[in-house]
């Protein structure tokens, strides 16, 4: 059973993926937090840095929001062309000036150090995929496996966009009907054109222009489609705005579940399991563990025998851990939402074909991952290093 818990207490509203009581996915909000990742701008351009290719823009927030040269020319796709030998070419001077107003989307919540960082790039979710105005290519989610599907996807995608705009296709697309995809894009079409017309309209900057899905409708409209069985949650408010989200989606036939002031993360021993995904240290089955760091660069996750001691061929004992330990890895990765650069440092082995097991191993524990993942391979160090995109920014 595939379950969508969600809590509410005095301090925290936490949202879960649960599998058989299992929990899959974990997001967290303070009930005083702000969240504007997402949230779109018109905002006002204060300094421009020529040495960093780079700027400062005034949202209206407590910090001035940073944004790069690349986040303001054409978005490109990466796949095709080299984004950083087309920005040589251009001077962020002759781009941008002081005091001139730019509509701008947080990509990335400000931390204690840093302000949020934005982008010209606008992106509005949907269902089924990533509407982005002013963009000229179309990709599919890399989920979506078999070509024909693809390429079909890709073929709806060219026949109902309108000219100057792109999307990423989502997974949740495959096997949708083409009047169903052309609903659902048809609204965020009609969404932007009323972003862009309020921002052409405002003369005053910074102003926030349009407000982005919260925690809870952005988890929905990015899990509904994966056959869950039914959602428990413990505040009334919170069971309406979950009853509108479906009744919007027109997805209406999943059972929502009230149980008012009761705490949820006591059911299946969530509590337990949530503490557990909190420590830097986690036991193997067969006795191993590994290690979680996170620094503001990367994080490194170090994998160790532990208490195993195998039998007497010491390849086949530390292919077991590092087996046990990729699998472990792949679920914490998910659990805990870790982005960016990851370095794992795996017990040594020998053979090359063991090493190109593990990986196989790995990718596939990913796969089932919603997130982008890409995994880059071992270092001359014995490093494997990989990154991974967050679904919610913890940054």
């Amino acid at each position: 059973m595939r379950e969508i818990i969600i809590n509410q207490n005095e301090e925290l509203l936490t949202t879960l993926l649960v599998e058989n009581g299992i929990v899959l996915e974990k997001y967290e909000e303070h009930n005083n937090q702000t969240r504007i990742e997402g949230n779109i701008y018109i905002g006002k351009v204060q300094n421009v840095l020529p040495g960093m290719q780079a700027a400062f823009i005034d949202i209206g927030e407590t910090k001035n929001t940073f944004i790069h040269l690349k986040d303001i020319l054409p978005k490109i796709d990466e796949k095709k062309e080299n984004a950083e030998e087309i920005i040589k070419g251009y001077d962020i001077k002759k781009v941008i000036k002081p005091g001139m107003n730019i509509l701008v989307q947080v990509k990335r919540d400000a931390t204690n150090k840093k302000g949020a960082r934005v982008s010209t790039h606008i992106s509005i979710p949907t269902r089924f995929g990533v509407l982005m105005p002013n963009a000229d290519f179309i990709t599919v989610s890399q989920k979506i496996e078999k070509e024909e599907e693809k390429n079909r996807l890709i073929e709806i995608a060219k026949e109902i966009l309108p000219e100057g705009y792109g999307t990423i296709i989502r997974t949740s697309a495959e096997g949708k009907s083409k009047d169903i995809i052309e609903k659902d894009f048809k609204s965020a079409i009609d969404k932007w054109n009323k972003i862009l017309k309020s921002s052409k309209e405002e003369k005053q900057a910074p102003k926030l222009i349009y407000k982005s899905p919260d925690l809870i409708e952005k988890f929905i409209l990015d899990i509904i489609e994966q056959k869950i069985d039914r959602i428990l949650i413990n505040n009334k408010k919170l069971q309406e705005k979950v009853n509108k989200i479906l009744k919007d989606i027109e997805n209406e036939n999943i059972e929502v579940i009230l149980k008012e002031n009761e705490n949820l993360l006591k059911m299946y021993d969530i509590d337990n399991q949530l503490e557990k995904c909190n420590n830097r240290k986690i036991w193997l089955k067969c006795g191993g563990f590994i290690t979680i760091d996170s620094t503001e660069a990367l994080t490194a996750i170090d994998v160790n025998s532990g208490k195993y001691v195998g039998t007497k061929d010491l390849e086949q004992t530390v292919f077991t851990v590092n087996k046990e330990a990729s699998i472990e890895i792949a679920k914490q990765l998910r659990l805990r939402d870790i982005g960016g650069i990851i370095v794992i440092d795996y017990i040594d082995m020998k053979e090359e074909e063991n090493k190109k097991k593990i990986i196989e191993i790995f990718e596939d524990n990913l796969k089932k991952d919603r997130s982008k993942t890409q995994v880059v391979g071992f270092t001359k160090l014995n490093l494997l290093e990989m990154t991974r995109k967050h679904i919610i920014s913890n940054d």
